[in-house]
């Protein structure tokens, strides 16, 4: 628009020339004056899609700028809030590993305090079979010698095993008044002078001792079994509890980890688009304030194109005016002719360069321009030549202006296809991501149940081989207590035979020599050698059930130490495997964090991206067509120069 009142005074100028045309073609100022309003027109018109396409641009200025103001606020704030998460995420990692190796270290303290109570009950249990055993043979010995007594039959009682018992109670029973024991010994040694009565008084009284402290050993016996269940119980329950609290402690000190992982990597993230969306909203401001700059001098030059359109008709198209066009344009002198007829010449040679060009190719303003003002009959040549450097120049400004324009559109457009396409792959890399991880994830949870159940059963076998070996042993301590009690029993009827059968018989009754004679000879040896081989035979079952106890319980001992070394590999496998399986659903929400930013940095991309397109589409479709016509332009301008300046031009 620069020089366009110029432009339109030579226009009017022009104009005085037409109407030296005859008065048969009519006025020719009516002509321009419609030449005019077409133009004021199409600048209205122009000035109209300007000022829409303007309004747009300037409401999106405004939509971007909003969106990322709001988007840095909201982006300092949760760097403000991640910056205290972070913080409030370090002391509680630091006080939960704290309290997980509190946990670990009470367990093994209730691991140890079973273990000593465990010992301490095989020990009260063993010493309560023997007492069990020992009373329970004394009573029978004890009621054996009753029942004898009351049937008369003491002299049988004093040949069995029982009376060998009972000497040997009266002999230990520290608590047995010395009378009744005295009465005792002499009854077994078959010098007693009391009455039968006594004796059974005595002994009854002494089973009846012996019953209430079996009874008081069994009640004591099943208030420590009692104790030690309730203790067990308590430290069993501990001991789970202890466990439940260490395995959840592990599982939130691996989520706390990965949470404050992932909240690094969110703040690092965060504060990179605060700086980019800083740096693109600063950006977006000078464009914005740069296009409003823009449309306010174009505005105000249409303004004055308009308002110089507008004088322009009203000047030509006023009364007076074509009253005095038409006294005027037909007095022309003859010498005037001739003194352009010269000048006409050249402009119509330019005017042709000119039709051909825009015959050629497609009309330009700026040809239009010169077109018109050539057709003035007495238009100013060197004015017109200075009109035609003044364009040429303008279109040069106009062609760097594009140049610009385009090597700054493939910049940015590069810039921003380049940052669509990284997104797409960060989102693609993520998602194999996320499902590597839910792979993962399966996996683990697999092998947590499956060692989760390992660790049940052999806990269960560990159970079920600790009762096994305890009724084993128990029953080996009855076997062994049983075969000492008989051996020993053995032993004594085997001397009170030996005592009896290996007397000198003198001075004795025939009867008795004769009985005496017919049991060594026909019995003796043989009762004597069957109760050898019967103590041997005690022996042998008593050495070789100790071997055997002696075997199981280091298969026990090495099962349960097996058990154990199982169980801690498999435990620290399994805390491993849960570590493992939290670490990866933290990468799994890591992941998917990382996606789902991806996914709003790249509808930012796309928004720009179309932001750039919708800025410079126009201008890549259009620039080859702009340049080729502008430099047609160009050169057709240059030749009309050169015609109007004198020169000749070679007709191609």
């Amino acid at each position: 628009m620069t020089g366009m009142f110029v432009k339109l005074a030579l226009v009017a100028t022009a104009a005085q020339g037409m109407q030296m045309q005859s008065h048969a073609r009519g006025n020719p100022i009516r002509k321009v004056v419609t030449m005019l309003q077409k133009i004021e027109a199409k600048v209205k018109e122009e000035g109209e899609k300007e000022a829409e396409l303007h309004e747009k641009a300037m409401c999106e200025c405004k939509g971007g700028i909003a969106e990322y103001t709001q988007s840095i606020s909201d982006g300092g704030a949760k760097t403000e809030q991640l910056a205290a998460s972070l913080e409030s995420g370090a002391g509680a990692l630091s006080q939960l590993k704290t309290d997980l190796a509190n946990h670990k270290a009470d367990r093994e303290a209730a691991k140890d305090a079973l273990a000593e109570a465990l010992g301490m009950r095989e020990k009260e249990a063993a010493a309560y079979g023997a007492v069990k055993a020992e009373a329970e043979a004394n009573m029978a010995a004890v009621g054996k010698a009753v029942a004898a007594i009351e049937k008369n039959a003491a002299a049988s009682f004093l040949q069995s095993d029982s009376a060998q018992v009972l000497r040997d109670l009266a002999n230990s029973n520290q608590a047995m008044m010395a009378e009744s024991r005295t009465e005792v010994l002499a009854f077994l040694s078959n010098t007693d002078e009391s009455t039968g009565s006594e004796i059974v008084g005595i002994l009854k009284q002494l089973g009846d001792e012996m019953k209430a402290d079996l009874k008081e050993a069994t009640a004591a016996e099943e208030k420590a079994i009692a104790n030690y269940d309730g203790l067990t119980g308590d430290k069993n329950a501990e001991v789970a509890e202890l466990t439940k609290a260490i395995e959840d402690k592990i599982t939130r000190v691996g989520e706390t980890g990965v949470a404050i992982a992932d909240m690094k990597n969110d703040a690092k993230d965060t504060a990179d688009k605060l700086v980019e969306d800083k740096k693109f909203l600063v950006d977006l401001k000078a464009e914005c304030e740069k296009k409003e700059k823009t449309w306010d001098a174009v505005k105000k030059e249409r303004q004055a194109e308009l308002l110089a359109l507008a004088d322009t008709i009203k000047m030509l198209n006023d009364d007076d005016a074509l009253e005095l066009f038409k006294k005027t344009l037909p007095s022309a002198a003859s010498s005037f002719l001739q003194v352009t007829v010269t000048a006409s010449a050249q402009k119509a040679r330019a005017l042709a360069v000119l039709h051909a060009a825009m015959k050629a190719g497609k009309p330009t303003r700026h040809m239009d321009l010169i077109a018109l003002v050539l057709h003035g009959k007495t238009a100013d040549m060197t004015k017109v030549i200075a009109m035609i450097d003044e364009m040429i120049a303008v279109m040069g400004t106009e062609q760097n202006d594009d140049d610009e324009k385009k090597a700054y559109c493939n910049k940015e457009l590069d810039s921003a296809e380049d940052k669509v396409k990284g997104f797409m792959l960060q989102i693609k890399d993520a998602d194999a991501a996320v499902k590597d991880a839910k792979e993962t994830i399966a996996t683990l949870e697999g092998e947590i149940v499956a060692l989760t159940g390992g660790l049940l059963m052999l806990d269960r076998s560990v159970t079920e081989a600790t009762e096994q070996r305890k009724k084993e042993n128990a029953a080996f301590k009855v076997v062994k207590a049983g075969n000492a009690a008989a051996g020993k029993l053995i032993g004594m009827a085997k001397d009170r035979l030996s005592e009896f059968y290996g007397l000198q018989v003198t001075a004795t009754a025939f009867l008795q020599v004769r009985r005496a004679t017919a049991y060594k000879s026909a019995e003796a040896g043989g009762v004597i050698g069957m109760m050898d081989a019967l103590a041997a035979e005690l022996e042998k079952e008593t050495a070789v059930a100790s071997a055997e106890e002696s075997d199981a319980q280091a298969d026990y001992e090495k099962y349960i130490a097996d058990s154990k070394t199982m169980r801690a590999d498999n435990s620290a496998i399994l805390e491993d495997k849960t570590a493992a399986k939290a670490d990866a659903e933290g990468a799994l929400q890591g992941h998917q964090d990382v996606m789902e930013g991806a996914f709003g940095k790249l509808k930012g991309s796309n928004d720009q991206l179309k932001a750039i397109h919708k800025d410079c589409d126009w201008l890549l479709a259009n620039y080859d067509a702009r340049k080729e016509a502008r430099a047609d332009e160009v050169d057709a301008l240059g030749k009309a120069k050169a015609v109007l300046s004198g020169a000749d031009l070679v007709q191609e």
